[in-house]
């Protein structure tokens, strides 16, 4: 069972009934942070980047970047069959910035999707932090949160496996502060210097760029053999966590520990957790290949179509709070980014919601141009010694001057701040501030002073946590010996799945294995996976052909943990999901069935489709370009029996397609319902009505259909259909 978010916390009284002294504070605003101040409307909108939007109204002529009204449609030429004339501004203006419209992508996380909203505090929370966004309940904060995938590059697929990226920024009203984050609560590797290493060995091979987005692979499972501080996040990405049925549907965590800071200075070590409030749901393997072909966007169309159609995601926001003598306390290090806290051992206190209700209005000038940093924070937060974490802090910046040609990325709209910036940086390629101050340099007279230095004490300035410090340490080149234990916290995760979901690791490593040639990198993976469970090593090596191996005991334990599931819970509501709805255009009954149930459907927020062999009113999608991938759940109504006919084929779609679709559905775990006649589709694929999650009525029952079948699409995947290993 995932773990609700607690409210156990000893201290949250103190925290809910804390003062805040500076909740209305801060350098004024644009306008507001918070406040509906925007085009949209909406909350967290403050209307910061109306300024920038530019529109091409009714109205309005072509012009060049210089302001020239021209006409782009022709090249100037000698003549109407001469040569073109390098005179011909307008075509070297227009190609010229063709040809510079693509900037460097990013190194990872090159794919992904972002969306604007608000994030609410739930109360003041002065006395653990002095952050302005958590001093005041009710207090909204205007946030952009992008998605992404990890490996492959902008033009892969969403459905591929992969730790997926979840960075939030919110643009308070003292300054942005990034969370850069991942949809799973540990990392692969322990010291920063390690990432180009790991990056290397997951990309495509230098010789053929193959495999794209993928890490069945040598390299990437050479890699894990010999570093086995990846194995805690490889299991995550072996499991339904790896390939999520949407971003809406997966968690966030900011995978370090981090510090929150009040201003008397006292700080609280702290894990971020961004628990999903559609609910956790996640795909099959095949059924993510198969996506993969029939929509490689599925992940950022699913994103966009439900802010567009006002179905607000929402996160809540929760931390596990620990005092500062805690960071060796549960047999861990704190600064490890391989490791979880259990929430048995501490509760997740939750701290307030986003909720993403604006899509962007331009996917380069804001998705592409983001610059997240872990390096964006504001006064309340301060770092702690995570060597992963410390590393991260120089190279976000590193990149994004690769990335926008020089160090004024910072000014681009979707980065500034809403706040204002008053420092005395100067110039560089790129700049966009007209400066006006002189004296450019602190201190000074010649403008009094300003702008003047912030700290604890005045200005609400930024300062590091008082507690930090190093006594008596020498310099060395080396892992702290309480990073060491690889083996322990894999167990644990893997231990705490069902026997469905453990299955599904093992598959997924069957899979992965089985494209790996090198004989010793096999030998090494199994090795590995044996001082984690010697029954998740034996399984895996039995469909590799390898010797099952002896336990190698050494870090057994049965202890388990929740919280780390993708499967169990049913999901809160259904709004959003796709109901497909099998039907014929041959039959005036059966497609006025199809539109009631869709009716239904609609009523309750759902997505219905209705699919039929061609296009016509009523019909949404035909057959021909129709999946069973495509929906959560699918029902085929009364008088659709030809459809199933093994004996007749069409071509309309391809062979057995209707068959199919509702086949592969009842094969991923899906909810299927049939309808009178409808149970053809159910004959031919020997499935069976009575059980879990596949739905038999006659017309009779068909009024009653929608409730009956709202409950298996709330339980989302039937585990039952999947074979486990004897």
């Amino acid at each position: 069972m995932k773990t609700a978010i607690s409210t156990g916390l000893l201290l949250l009284n103190a925290v809910a009934n804390a003062a805040c002294p500076y909740m209305d504070g801060g350098a004024s605003l644009h306008k507001r942070g918070g406040e509906s101040g925007g085009s949209s409307g909406l909350p967290g909108d403050d209307g910061y980047l109306d300024r920038f939007y530019v529109e091409d109204g009714k109205g309005t002529y072509t012009t060049t970047d210089f302001g020239t009204r021209v006409d782009d449609t022709h090249s100037l030429k000698a003549g109407e069959r001469g040569p073109t004339l390098l005179e011909d501004f307008v075509l070297r203006t227009k190609i010229t910035k063709f040809d510079h419209e693509r900037v460097p992508e990013r190194a990872v996380h090159a794919r992904g999707a972002a969306a604007h909203g608000y994030f609410e505090s739930y109360g003041d929370y002065s006395n653990i932090t002095s952050a302005s966004f958590l001093g005041k309940g009710g207090k909204k904060t205007p946030i952009f949160l992008r998605f992404s995938t990890v490996a492959g590059s902008r033009g892969s697929a969403d459905t591929v496996r992969d730790v997926h990226g979840f960075a939030l920024r919110f643009y308070t009203d003292e300054g942005n502060y990034d969370i850069v984050g991942n949809s799973i609560p540990v990392f692969f590797i322990q010291d920063a210097i390690q990432f180009p290493d790991l990056i290397h060995s997951v990309k495509p091979r230098p010789d053929n760029e193959i495999p794209q987005a993928a890490t069945a692979h040598d390299s990437a499972w050479d890699f894990f053999g010999q570093n086995p501080s990846a194995l805690h996040t490889l299991l995550w990405a072996l499991s339904g966590h790896g390939i999520p049925r949407s971003f809406r549907h997966m968690d966030g965590f900011g995978v370090h520990t981090f510090r929150f800071v009040n201003d008397a200075g006292k700080s609280k070590l702290v894990k971020y957790h961004f628990k999903t409030k559609q609910g956790l749901a996640s795909l099959v393997w095949a059924e993510a290949l198969v996506l993969n072909g029939q929509n490689s966007d599925f992940h950022r169309q699913d994103l966009f179509d439900a802010i567009d159609s006002k179905n607000y995601p929402e996160w809540e926001v929760g931390v596990q709070i620990m005092d500062e003598s805690d960071v060796l306390r549960f047999g861990f290090d704190l600064n490890d980014p391989t490791k979880i806290v259990p929430v048995e051992m501490v509760p997740i206190t939750p701290i307030g919601k986003f909720v993403l209700n604006r899509n962007t209005k331009n996917y380069f000038a804001e998705t592409e141009q983001a610059m997240f940093n872990p390096g964006h924070v504001v006064r309340g937060i301060d770092f702690s010694d995570d060597p992963l974490l410390q590393g991260r802090l120089f190279s976000y910046v590193d990149t994004q001057i690769n990335r926008h040609g020089g160090p004024n990325f910072e000014q681009l709209p979707i980065n500034q701040p809403h706040n204002g910036v008053h420092n005395n940086h100067r110039d560089g390629a790129g700049q966009n501030m007209i400066h006006l101050n002189t004296a450019p340099y602190t201190f000074n007279t010649l403008n009094e002073g300003f702008p003047k230095p912030a700290t604890q004490n005045a200005g609400r300035g930024h300062f590091t946590a008082p507690a930090r410090k190093i006594i008596d340490a020498n310099y060395v080149r080396n892992i702290s010996p309480t990073f060491l234990d690889y083996w322990s916290q894999p167990r644990l995760f893997f231990q705490s799945l069902g026997p469905a979901e453990q299955q599904m690791v093992v598959n997924a490593a069957r899979f992965e294995l089985s494209k790996v040639s090198s004989e010793a990198v096999r030998k090494a993976a199994i090795a590995q996976f044996n001082k984690i469970s010697n029954d998740l090593a034996k399984r895996v090596a039995m469909a590799l052909g390898m010797t099952a191996p002896a336990p190698d005991s050494a870090y057994y334990h049965n202890n388990k943990t929740s919280g780390v599931a993708t499967f169990g819970d049913p999901l809160p509501t259904i709004k959003t999901l796709n109901v497909g709805i099998l039907t014929t255009t041959t039959s005036p009954a059966a497609l006025a069935q199809a539109a009631s149930l869709a009716k239904a459907f609609k009523g309750k927020g759902a997505m219905p489709k209705i699919v039929a062999e061609y296009i016509t009113a009523g019909v949404d999608m035909t057959y021909s370009a129709t999946d069973a991938v495509l929906f959560d759940g699918v029902i085929v109504v009364d008088g659709t029996a030809s459809l199933f006919s093994m004996t007749t084929a069409s071509s309309m779609y391809p062979p057995q397609r209707p068959a199919s679709i509702v086949r592969d559905a009842f094969l991923y775990g899906k909810p299927v319902a049939a309808v009178g006649t409808g149970k053809s589709a159910f004959d031919v694929s020997t499935i069976a009505c009575a059980q879990d999650g596949v739905y038999c009525v006659d017309n009779n029952g068909v009024n009653g259909l929608p409730d009956t079948f709202e409950g298996g699409l709330k339980t989302f995947k039937f585990l039952g259909r999947f074979p486990i290993d004897a």
